[in-house]
């Protein structure tokens, strides 16, 4: 039976006469890092902001760690740090001065949690520096510490790349994933760096309109994204047969122009290529295929973004 630590049951939320959530039931596994994908507006935020309290369903319920009501509701939020946008910093501090007074602000006992916290994100060298002279990825790995004060059991990052450089997301990737395998921390991560959000997540929802449109594992969207090698032939009836008696593999398919899809052993190209030449066939075309993550978000929302 798996265990949640975060499910919301119809949610809904309207603005005047404008639904930015349309009857949202999502949930989370206790874990797991889960990709929350859509275009601008789609009401990534506005749920975000929901379930940290910062606003309220106009219907439909909030369920964080088992607990639903107002009440503990409000407690199960301590389990949980947040990056809402840009980390909210004192630009005249440290990042030891501002982990200290997030500490007392928050009144998490022990000060021996703030050099554990730059330590853990990689900024125990920053010294007296203060804020406002950081990059932005130390900002941002400053904000993470913030978040992880009080060690959350949960943690939400609404777009935690962004404006970082292509090395500071792979530190920011890397960093993100040892804190769930290490920690056991369940990440919820909103972005539109979908090629990003590929590489670490292991289940995802796809919202679209205030609408969630779906929600999969790693594995699914892996099937549904289904790898191929596209092989072009003069004779594609004798290449199927080599296909099958040499290779090994009933798992291919003759398409209507003659092109197969084949979608086992396309790690060794070049022994498949070997094996349809030495039968005398004529290569006319051989490719990789397949789509990626944000191919298939494309595809799903109904065509290419024009944010």
């Amino acid at each position: 039976m798996h265990e949640y630590v975060l499910r919301t049951n119809q949610i809904t939320k309207t603005f005047k006469n404008h639904t930015a959530l349309d009857k949202v039931s999502l949930s989370i596994h206790k874990g797991s890092i889960y990709g929350f994908i859509g275009q601008n507006g789609a009401g990534k935020s506005t749920l975000i902001r929901m379930i940290t309290g910062l606003s309220f369903p106009t219907k439909g319920t909030i369920e964080l760690f088992g607990a639903s009501d107002e009440r503990a509701l409000i407690e199960a939020r301590k389990r949980m740090g947040c990056i809402i946008e840009s980390p909210a910093l004192f630009p005249h501090m440290s990042a030891s001065e501002n982990l200290e007074a997030n500490r007392i602000l928050r009144g998490i006992p022990g000060k021996e949690c703030v050099s554990r916290m730059l330590e853990q994100v990689g900024l125990q060298g920053a010294g007296k520096k203060k804020a406002k002279n950081f990059s932005l990825g130390m900002k941002q790995r400053l904000g993470l510490a913030i978040a992880l004060l009080g060690n959350p059991e949960f943690l939400i990052l609404d777009e935690p790349t962004n404006g970082l450089d292509p090395m500071g997301v792979v530190e920011m990737r890397e960093l993100l994933k040892k804190l769930n395998r290490e920690l056991g921390i369940t990440i919820l991560i909103s972005s539109h760096i979908l090629s990003e959000l590929h590489l670490m997540a292991t289940h995802y929802g796809i919202i679209h309109h205030g609408r969630l449109l779906e929600q999969l594992t790693a594995k699914e969207l892996d099937e549904k994204c289904q790898h191929y090698l596209l092989i072009k032939v003069d004779q594609p009836d004798k290449a199927a047969t080599v296909i099958r008696s040499e290779l090994g593999t009933s798992d291919f398919e003759v398409m209507p122009d003659g092109a197969i899809k084949l979608f086992k052993r396309i790690e060794q190209p070049g022994v498949i290529s070997s094996l349809l030449f030495t039968a005398g066939l004529t290569i006319e075309q051989f490719m990789p295929m397949g789509e990626d993550l944000e191919s298939y978000f494309t595809k799903r929302i109904g065509g290419p973004s024009h944010d």
